[in-house]
């Protein structure tokens, strides 16, 4: 899956020029807006209040014409209303409700002929499709004697908004080349040194190059601040970089000498090993060989007791023995250079069963081992691991009247799992954690024979291959050994088929 490269984003000087003229845009509009709407408001407020007087007026003028039935003198008065432009029509009805004269400005709708349900004293006042509508109830020595109604538009509210608005476009587009060269000033005076920081500091991210330095600022200020604090840390990072470098060169040179020190103590080891292994194993031999020489050749002048020290002297130099084949070999797994390869585990388990087996073919075993069973490992230490395991399962189940030992994998989602599990004399979970350990023993050389030294050989191995071991048991109820290994890479898991 291939990745798009990142498109490179607006600049901090264009990101401050458009936030700068946005701002400024968005301001004035809500203030123009704003202004607009108050407008608005208070016009309507102050014409209704306009033609409520009109009314009262008009109404005051006409209320002889009604009482003496002169439409003519009525229509004079409502003539009057020519002067105020809002007005395009006004009308006096009777106390019939009848259209009794009326004034109407050009193109204006007419007035209806019968007057609006009004209330017996008072006035009344409503809006209909951009008019307002004012009525007024005329009244004569307590009595309503008729009603005038007054209609004026909107016309020059919309007017006046009109201008409004263009002398709020006209402001808005000051405004926003004013923001605009206001926001050119500050990117020669803060962007542009900001810029340029922001590339030194790129350069010496890429390039590691800590000689590198910010140029100075005319400026004053945060921004001088900003520079020298820079220019300050990228000399200290500097410092550091090159105690860094020395202390580097030191610590190789130091792991050089302690390597090559480490070699020469590990050719001094192994030969004293093999020295020790040489010296000791002939004096041995001997102490076994004249004492069986001795049984052999003088048992019969022996009594019992000299009888039963010679087998312990044959018996401790066997196991001492032992001991140091044992002592050898785990000083070998940890320098033999590993061959690291697809182990089939299942015929490894195998294999060593059968030998296991023929060293008791008499006794009664249930054996179980989960076939396929694979591992990245070295196939000799991974022997060596196995022996061991199903060697301790196989002794520490002697005693049983059928023994059990089953290996299989675990269910986990990391690397394998592989588990040896026995029905054979368990130990106190307690003491788990000192099995690995050399010579750790939990139960007496008398009633399990043993050096201590095989579970130690088993970490060690597992240990150089990235794995681990642990156990769980109960006393009188088996054991059960875990161990993990590294999973066998896709190329080795499957190998091709090769031609018969």
């Amino acid at each position: 899956m291939t990745t798009r490269p990142a498109r490179p984003g607006r600049s901090l000087a264009q990101r401050l020029t458009w936030l700068t003229v946005l701002i400024t845009g968005a301001a004035l509009l809500a203030a123009c807006a704003a202004f607009i709407i108050y407008d608005r408001v208070t016009y309507r407020a102050l014409l209704l209040r306009h033609l409520a007087v009109q009314a009262h007026i008009i109404g005051e003028n006409s209320r002889s014409a009604l009482v003496f039935g002169d439409p003519e003198s009525a229509a004079k008065t409502l003539a009057t209303l020519a002067a105020s432009h809002d007005i395009r029509a006004a009308g006096v009805y009777d106390r019939a409700g009848r259209l009794f004269a009326f004034y109407r400005r050009d193109n204006a709708l007419p007035l209806p002929s019968q007057a609006p349900a009004m209330p017996t004293f008072g006035h009344r006042r409503w809006t209909q499709h951009n008019r307002i509508i004012v009525t007024r109830v005329i009244v004569f020595n307590g009595l309503p004697v008729g009603s005038i109604l007054i209609r004026s538009d909107l016309r020059q509210l919309m007017q006046r908004e009109r201008h409004y608005v263009e002398i709020a476009a006209i402001v808005w587009a000051a405004a926003l080349a004013a923001a605009w060269l206001f926001s050119a000033s500050a990117r020669r005076a803060f962007v542009r040194p900001i810029a340029a920081l922001a590339a030194i500091a790129g350069q010496i991210a890429r390039s590691a190059d800590y000689t590198l330095r910010a140029p100075d600022v005319t400026s004053s200020g945060e921004l001088v601040e900003l520079v020298n604090a820079f220019n300050a840390m990228v000399a200290a990072v500097q410092s550091r970089d090159a105690e860094l470098a020395l202390a580097r060169q030191q610590l190789e040179q130091r792991v050089a000498e302690r390597t090559a020190q480490l070699t020469v103590a590990n050719r001094e080891l192994e030969a004293f090993s093999y020295s020790v292994s040489h010296d000791l194993r002939a004096p041995l031999r001997g102490i076994d060989g004249f004492s069986l020489a001795l049984l052999e050749d003088y048992g019969p002048q022996l009594d019992t007791t000299a009888h039963n020290y010679l087998e312990r002297i044959r018996a401790a130099t066997q196991r001492m023995g032992i001991l140091i084949d044992d002592l050898l070999q785990l000083a070998r797994v940890s320098r033999t250079e590993m061959r690291m390869e697809d182990c089939d585990l299942s015929a490894l388990a195998e294999s060593v069963m059968e030998d296991l087996r023929r060293s008791a073919p008499r006794r009664a075993a249930e054996i179980t081992i989960e076939p396929g069973l694979h591992a990245w490992a070295d196939p000799t230490l991974l022997r060596v691991v196995l022996e061991n395991l199903l060697g301790n399962a196989w002794k520490f189940t002697a005693k049983r009247a059928v023994t059990q030992i089953a290996l299989r994998r675990q269910d986990s989602s990391g690397a394998p799992v592989f588990s040896v599990a026995d029905n054979g004399a368990g130990f106190d979970p307690a003491h788990a954690g000192q099995l690995f350990s050399p010579f750790q023993r939990l139960h007496p050389a008398s009633e399990f024979p043993g050096t201590g030294i095989g579970l130690a050989t088993v970490q060690r191995i597992l240990q150089r291959h990235g794995g681990r071991a642990w156990a769980d048991a109960q006393p009188g109820q088996g054991a059960t050994f875990y161990f993990t290994l590294l999973p066998a890479p896709a190329e080795a898991a499957d190998p091709p088929p090769q031609d018969a």
